[in-house]
Formats: C-alpha cells, structure tokens, sequence
C-alpha cells in the first residue's frame, strides 16, 4: 500500500471512529468519552500539544510525531495501528520528534 494510500486510510479510520462516539452518545457525552491519544495524528492534524516550540493545533510536523495527540474514543489509542509497528499511546512519546 503507497505512503498516500496509508495516510487515507488511517486518517478515514481515525475519522469513522470518532464519527460514530459523537453519534452513539451524542455530542457532549461524547466530549466526555474521549482520550488523548499520542502519536497517532498526521502531520499539522494534531488537536494539541505538539512540542517545544509550537502553540497547539496543527502544529506537529511529523505524521505520528510522539508528542502530539489526537482526541480519539476512549478505550481505543492503544488499539489504533500505525506503520511500522507503531501504536498510538496515552502518555507522550519519545519517537517521531520534529
């Protein structure tokens, strides 16, 4: 699968999941059931934090730079697969760093 193709793919999946927590609990429920997820956004499509140096949203520069994070379901970061191996995390990570 090319490197576009790959991008799609997780960036549909990211957005079907969180697509269907807003229409399963609603919108303010599912605020409230969502996790920080990092090192599962791409690149400059992170909802905050993204390191030194950088304001917040859309700010990582890396797809899947470890400090950055994306809210996601809550129950599911550790369960999003990425390439290479990796997986998103609940805590910053040190991989991936602009």
């Amino acid at each position: 699968m090319s490197n576009d193709k790959t991008r799609a793919a997780i960036a549909i999946a990211i957005s079907g999941a969180l697509a269907a927590s807003v229409l399963a609990a609603g919108p303010a429920a599912a605020k409230d059931k969502m996790d920080k997820c990092y090192g599962v956004a791409l690149a400059g499509e992170n909802d905050c934090a993204a390191g030194p140096g950088t304001s917040c949203e859309g700010t990582s520069t890396v797809d899947y730079q470890g400090n950055a994070w994306k809210l996601v379901p809550a129950g599911t970061c550790e369960s999003i697969e990425l390439p290479d191996g990796r997986a998103g995390s609940l805590e910053a990570l040190d991989r991936d760093l602009a």
